[in-house]
């Protein structure tokens, strides 16, 4: 159960209502209060377009953490809670059983399962000590004074996926040229005189007679082999720069205003 006492410092430091999955919801906008009881029983957040709706979410499963009210729903579930048109700082019980029903919640006119008492709830303007808190956060029946309340944007980073990035290899075919040299033999007639060194070779045969005499030609012819080598190696790496994204969003802040007092003097001029 949350005490009046943590609301009051949650409602003091601008806290924030946390879903189940641990995202936020909004910040708190007001806490309500049981009328017998004086326990906080609802919290309201700003949930439309620039903060113009107000839903109300029930306090009873919902528990403290540093400054954060965590309560076992999501974003949505809230945001798509029954609106109460002007709740003038009190809910009447037809409200508050819709919004029961809403959440999944037991509630009866006679008692419900967050304490209601008996009877529901009487009417705020009847007793100035129940109601709502968040509009003077110090608390209608702790002191004479009034706490100023604003909000502040504490804003901050997540990383989240940007894209992805590959590398792969295919095949390509491509024609090479290159110029290899190669020799081969050629046939020339060489022809000599006779003389004594030559003599007995040229008349060691026949006289007059039919001859041949043949020579084998060679020549060499370009091979082409293939081998696969590595010429390189290829990796993706990653680095991290810095830049700037502005951000805006609204905050609220209360103010102050005095009726019947002198400016000058500070006293009451009635």
């Amino acid at each position: 159960m949350i005490s009046t006492e943590e609301v009051q410092n949650l409602l003091s430091s601008g806290g924030s209502v946390v879903g189940n999955d641990g995202s936020k919801i909004r910040s708190i906008g007001q806490v309500y209060l049981d009328d017998e009881t004086s326990q906080p029983e609802w919290v309201t957040v700003k949930t439309g377009m620039f903060g113009g709706a107000e839903s109300f979410v029930p306090l009873a499963d919902a528990n403290v953490s540093g400054n954060e009210i965590r309560v076992p729903f999501d974003k949505d579930k809230v945001k798509d809670a029954p609106q109460v048109s002007d709740s003038e700082g009190h809910l009447s019980q037809d409200e508050e059983a819709d919004l029961y029903r809403y959440y999944g919640m037991n509630y009866t006119e006679s008692t419900s399962d967050s304490g209601l008492p008996t009877g529901g709830r009487t009417d705020e303007r009847e007793d100035p000590s129940a109601g709502a808190v968040g509009r003077d956060t110090s608390g209608p029946t702790t002191d004479d004074a009034i706490t100023r309340s604003e909000e502040r944007l504490n804003v901050g980073t997540e990383q989240v996926s940007a894209g992805k990035a590959r590398l792969r290899k295919f095949v390509v075919t491509e024609n090479v040229t290159t110029t290899v040299p190669v020799q081969r033999d050629e046939v020339r007639i060489e022809r000599e005189p006779i003389t004594d060194a030559n003599r007995d070779a040229a008349v060691a045969g026949g006289d007059i007679t039919d001859e041949e005499h043949e020579v084998t030609l060679t020549e060499e012819r370009a091979v082409v082999d293939k081998e696969t080598v590595p010429v390189e190696r290829v990796r993706l790496d990653k680095e991290t720069v810095t830049g700037e994204q502005q951000v805006t969003d609204e905050v609220r802040k209360e103010q102050i205003e005095s009726e019947g007092v002198d400016k000058a003097s500070g006293t009451d001029q009635r």
